[in-house]
């Protein structure tokens, strides 16, 4: 312990905190771009899967580009938005431990690193993809921020930004590929993440009744009720556009064993019930915490996932 350390303690005075060490900041760097919910940028896929694109080099090399692009711009949105809102995760029983509230990661660095990146990642899409692509990440990162400034604070609309920004991960496959997108794609995708969207913010107002407005003001805002209700439609018109694709596609002659398509309809809507017992309960939080961690709806996810595979390529 240093003289000077000893003298301040003598006196009351509070010792400044030690600067982060290079190791530690990098790791807080990491942590606070989340890498679990990079999980949500496989939604990228979506559109070239549908359409049975995946089965080449130029394409798997084009759409892991894009991937990457786009957890560049997820972890510059999330940068900034923990930079503005450490204070308010101070008062979070969970966010509190986030690098950037826990001073982990000074708040000018997160903003630094977090504005590179909103500049980069559409510049690199500029150059190494199409000028759609850089364009659409562009509009993401601009509307995120606008999200993180003061579009957060707006009811309903808050809820309409995080969908979209859901949406436009399925779009910017396509975008990339060049592939047209079904409606019944857009409409499934769209009130699908409706849906994890509202369930998420129904269990937090479930979770942080009488406390909401210290995380999340707008919380206080929302009736548990209303929020039900908005997850429980989502759900619905979800399942519903997800049928119509599957039943519309059932009147194409097919060579397949079975029609994988059709079938696939079985392990969505319990892929949907399945969610809906942990948004009902208030326990429905990230989506893919959800997902990853119930092992009837992972593997449900899996068996979804191979009847698809199998309508794609017509086994």
């Amino acid at each position: 312990m240093t003289d000077t350390t000893i003298l301040r303690q003598r006196t009351g005075e509070e010792t400044p905190p030690a600067p982060p060490r290079a190791g530690s900041l990098l790791t807080g760097l990491l942590r606070t771009a989340r890498p679990r919910q990079w999980v949500k940028n496989v939604l990228v896929v979506a559109a070239p899967a549908a359409a049975g694109e995946l089965f080449s080099l130029h394409a798997l090399a084009r759409l892991a580009l894009v991937f990457a692009l786009f957890t560049a711009c997820a972890a510059a949105v999330y940068l900034v938005n923990d930079a503005r809102d450490a204070d308010a995760d101070r008062a979070h029983p969970v966010k509190r431990h986030r690098p950037v509230a826990a001073g982990q990661v000074p708040v000018p660095v997160a903003y630094a690193v977090g504005g590179a990146l909103m500049v980069l990642a559409p510049a690199a899409a500029a150059w190494l993809c199409t000028p759609s692509v850089a364009a659409l990440l562009t509009a993401y990162t601009g509307l995120q921020l606008a999200y993180c400034v003061c579009l957060k604070h707006v009811l309903v609309v808050d809820l309409a930004v995080v969908t979209t920004g859901f949406l436009m991960r399925a779009v910017v496959g396509g975008l990339a590929l060049g592939i047209p997108l079904s409606r019944w794609f857009l409409i499934t995708t769209g009130f699908g993440a409706l849906f994890m969207v509202s369930a998420k913010r129904y269990s937090e107002a479930v979770q942080m009744a009488g406390k909401a407005g210290a995380t999340r003001a707008l919380l206080t805002e929302y009736t548990t009720g209303y929020l039900r209700f908005v997850w429980q439609l989502a759900a619905g018109v979800a399942v519903l556009a997800y049928c119509l694709w599957a039943l519309e596609e059932g009147g194409v002659p097919h060579t397949s064993v079975l029609p994988w398509r059709q079938l696939s309809m079985v392990a969505f809507i319990l892929a949907v019930l399945r969610y809906a017992v942990f948004a009902d309960r208030g326990t429905a939080g990230e989506p893919e915490d959800v997902v990853l961690r119930d092992r009837a709806l992972t593997l449900i996810g899996g068996v979804w996932v191979a009847m698809y595979g199998l309508a794609v390529v017509n086994w």
